[in-house]
């Protein structure tokens, strides 16, 4: 791509000062950084405002900003899954995550794993929650740094290294460093301050983007015919339940499984009450809605043709349709603007890619290091720890981009959707129900994860919709749900039988009261 002094300037300016924020960050709300909930919880001092700002920074992050107008642009309206998803996620957020940060708050957990270990007594049970986190994690941070990547491009700031066969791209380089500088200086602060204005320029974005484009293309009347009727309709079903099935299931499956990520609990639990988790589950859905018109840029880069521009092809070349939304804002923006939306769109990828690493940390810390490696280390020590073990998380997240094709990070985060969901019964089930036993919740969550990794595999890792055939009737269903479904039978029925059986009183450190 041809470089824009202009766009370059005011992207490279907005990225300084996020910068200065990140750092910044490490005095506001002052605590003591050498405690681990201070350093990766912020303390537990966010109220409303602030939480609302990281939620949405950490749950909208800058792969939606690209991916879900990209699905728009080369798939259809089955994108627009993502639209009843993010609706179903906040009921969820209202009436479960308050119980679990109350429960968190009382006994002092930092991370989910934590929970799981006081409520039913099991470190092994705990480790596979702890080791589930992570390795779904990884990827996500990996398609964080891919939104960069194409950003840059876009920009036309390709300046690589070839340092023994491998391709080290400079500019990415330099923002990774620039994330691992200041979360390891700054903790959950850094990008919760950054959240804010995260937010705020891809807000401004989205509204100069729905008024500008449309303005050029004639209107939306025009943009959806140009959009044209295959793209504007949902596949038509096959068989006996069809596309609508693998939606519905893709849309709930996607619900349950973005709650239970590390960074998202890590989100909720620096929450400073209750309430506060309450009242931003009420206001959320103004992220839907910017959503919404986010996929739409999807249609418009379809109505302005730019796939048909020989300026683009390099782009769509190197990262096919998630190159749609770079090059309709190099198409229709001046260079100021073009600057700020994709620093809007660079920053989007700074801010979760943060809050995963940390939130990776806080449970290799607290849950592997501490309770397996260094059982009497101190609060100090342990904090520290989790600075490394952020830098080493987001290092593998960069060795997933730079070594590998870009297909198998997204190819993994599908399998770290079907992963984390498997944590469900442990974790939101285990909220309420006490005397789930821990050695079925493990057979459970191991039978989950291998069906669903073994759905996904039987599509060559390209899709994470598996046939079910049932009495009969064949059912394409997001493995995630169906491994879930699996799992669920097996610890509940297991459960049920161990109960039955067994004399020996549950093990658990909390209380009725702690969760109110």
């Amino acid at each position: 791509m041809k470089l824009d002094p202009v766009a370059v300037t005011i992207f490279i300016t907005l990225f300084a000062l996020v910068t200065a924020l990140g750092f910044v960050a490490a005095g506001w709300r002052r605590g003591d950084l050498n405690q681990l909930h201070e350093w990766g919880l912020g303390g537990r001092r966010f109220g409303t405002v602030v939480s609302w700002f990281l939620l949405g920074g950490d749950l909208y992050t800058a792969y939606t900003f690209i991916a879900v107008p990209a699905l728009l642009f080369g798939a259809g309206a089955t994108g627009f899954f993502a639209m009843p998803y993010t609706v179903l996620v906040w009921p969820l957020l209202f009436v479960v995550f308050p119980r679990l940060w109350s429960v968190c708050h009382k006994k002092g957990y930092v991370t989910a794993a934590d929970f799981v270990r006081g409520r039913f007594g099991s470190k092994s049970l705990s480790l596979a929650v702890a080791v589930t986190g992570i390795v779904a994690t990884m990827p996500y941070i990996a398609l964080q740094l891919i939104g960069i990547e194409v950003v840059i491009a876009a920009l036309g700031l390709n300046m690589a290294l070839h340092v023994g066969g491998v391709i080290l791209d400079l500019p990415l380089l330099g923002a990774f460093a620039i994330l691992a500088a200041y979360t390891y200086s700054s903790g959950l602060r850094a990008p919760a301050m950054i959240a804010v204005v995260k937010d705020l320029l891809i807000y401004g974005t989205v509204v100069a983007v729905i008024i500008i484009v449309p303005a050029k293309l004639g209107g939306y009347g025009a943009l959806f015919h140009a959009a044209g009727k295959m793209s504007l309709l949902a596949p038509p079903p096959t068989g006996s339940l069809g596309s609508y099935s693998a939606y519905a299931s893709l849309a709930l499956g996607s619900a349950l499984a973005l709650l239970l990520y590390p960074h998202s609990i890590t989100g909720v639990l620096s929450s400073s009450g209750r309430e506060v988790i309450r009242r931003n589950a009420i206001v959320m859905p103004a992220y839907s809605l910017a959503l919404g018109l986010i996929a739409l840029m999807g249609y418009m880069a379809l109505a302005a043709g730019v796939k048909a521009m020989p300026q683009y092809a390099e782009g769509f070349k190197a990262f096919g349709p998630n190159f749609a939304v770079p090059a309709l804002i190099l198409q229709m923006f001046p260079s100021w603007l073009v600057g700020v939306a994709f620093a809007a769109i660079g920053i989007g990828a700074l801010v979760p890619a943060a809050i995963m690493s940390i939130a990776s940390a806080n449970l290799f810390t607290r849950d592997i290091y501490r309770e397996f490696i260094r059982p009497n280390c101190t609060p100090a020590e342990e904090s520290r720890v989790a600075k490394i073990a952020s830098l080493v998380v987001k290092a593998g997240g960069l060795v997933f981009i730079i070594l590998l094709p870009q297909t198998y990070a997204i190819t993994l985060q599908l399998l770290g959707g079907v992963w984390i969901s498997q944590t469900l019964p442990a974790v939101i089930l285990g909220l309420y129900w006490a005397g789930l036993r821990p050695s079925a919740l493990l057979l459970g969550w191991a039978a989950g994860i291998g069906a669903g990794s073994w759905m996904v595999a039987q599509s060559g890792f390209k899709s994470a919709i598996y046939t079910l055939h049932l009495f009969g009737t064949a059912i394409p269903c997001y493995a995630a749900v169906a491994g879930l479904a699996l799992n669920l039978v097996i610890a509940v029925g297991l459960t049920v039988l161990l109960n039955a059986a067994a004399r020996m009183p549950l093990r658990d450190a909390t209380t009725a009261e702690d969760y109110i």
